[in-house]
């Protein structure tokens, strides 16, 4: 699946431990669930000040996925 490729890629890059970076997929009918997990110490890193890099990371992979019609929605997981 590539809009967890693309989470995964852009987490990565952002945080201190990328290999605990974690992304669990649950696919439903008419959209996609993408679960993050990061370590404690780089949750912040991920969220970023009032949630800007994660409204960014969403609308980055919402534009991703107008290719396969479905609706991709990402949790970010404490």
């Amino acid at each position: 699946m590539e809009e967890k490729n693309l989470v995964e890629y852009l987490v990565k890059s952002l945080v201190d431990h990328p290999e605990s970076v974690n992304i669990k997929v649950i696919e439903g009918e008419k959209s996609t669930i993408l679960e993050l997990r990061v370590l404690e110490d780089d949750i912040g890193k991920v969220i970023g000040k009032h949630g800007r890099i994660a409204k960014a990371i969403r609308t980055i992979l919402s534009a991703a996925a107008t290719k396969s019609g479905k609706r991709v929605v990402l949790e970010i997981l404490d």
